[in-house]
């Protein structure tokens, strides 16, 4: 399984489909708050997971309930209920997808499609279930259930493993020791400018606001971009950081996040002045 899965991180030739598809999904999803919407943006966690608990009940349920008797009204309500559910999760999917690098959009059309096969086959269950033919109806169900595990299955081995949709500055400060540490001058921080500066190797971006500094880590948490090398920019009002690589836009005050398709907040580390020198600890 192990080799499989490396094959298909590495697997060059779905890149040209991958490609043509990522181009429609920009096309059909043209506005910035479109694509916040299905970030999660608003919720400040990503959309997809949470959409996806809707059809995997329902599915599971619905399989449990066709090895009982006297189960099928409930049995096929499910279906219908996981299959209608499936297409807001597959809409969300598809636009975290398309923000991907590419060795995990190999894995992630992939696990699209076996998602899809499993949508498919639910879709024909509950059609033959409405028909009255219950036992091809358990049938289809069952098959679907097994490609949706599936593509489960990879739908873990992308975050787990590739770091798809996980936060991936948050890691970095396992690197930060205990207690205040010295990061500069006061005085010597310029006002409404980006910099960087390193912590135990841990590069964090500061911004100095008057008497107000804001410390966060400086890789996005969407993809690890150099928030230091970022656009410092104004939303609503707010001063915020546009990260260079997939525009994820958060707050230089808080790090919450604005745009996506980072759906979760920057981290932000507490300040203090001593003597001058600006200090920083992990929360």
């Amino acid at each position: 399984m192990r080799a499989v899965l490396t094959r298909l991180e590495q697997a060059n030739q779905l890149d040209r489909v991958g490609d043509q598809i990522q181009r429609g999904i920009w096309s059909a999803l043209p506005r910035r708050w479109m694509r916040d919407l299905l970030h999660g943006v608003w919720l400040g966690h990503p959309l997809h997971p949470v959409l996806v608990q809707v059809p995997v009940g329902a599915w599971t349920a619905s399989a449990i309930l066709d090895l009982l008797p006297g189960q099928r009204r409930a049995a096929t309500t499910l279906v219908a209920v996981g299959t209608i559910g499936a297409v807001p999760a597959a809409i969300a999917g598809w636009n975290d997808w398309a923000s991907l690098s590419q060795a995990q959009r190999r894995v992630g059309l992939v696990h699209a499609i076996a998602n899809g096969i499993g949508v498919a086959l639910y879709g024909a269950s509950l059609g033959t279930r409405l028909s009255g033919m219950h036992g091809i109806g358990r049938i289809l169900g069952w098959a679907g259930l097994s490609a949706a595990s599936g593509g489960a299955f990879l739908g873990g081995h992308l975050a787990y493993k590739m770091g798809a949709g996980v936060n991936q500055a948050v890691p970095e400060l396992h690197r930060l020791d205990e207690g205040w540490h010295p990061v500069a001058d006061l005085g010597a921080l310029p006002e409404a400018s980006l910099v960087t500066r390193k912590v135990n190797d841990v590069p964090v971006l500061i911004y100095r606001d008057g008497d107000r500094v804001t410390a966060m880590l400086e890789h996005c948490g969407h993809q690890g971009g150099p928030l230091g090398e970022g656009d410092v920019t104004k939303v609503d009002g707010l001063v915020c950081v546009v990260c260079p690589w997939h525009g994820s836009t958060f707050r230089l005050d808080n790090g919450e996040v604005v745009h996506g398709p980072s759906a979760t907040d920057q981290q932000t580390l507490p300040t203090r002045v001593m003597g001058g020198v600006l200090e920083i600890r992990l929360p």
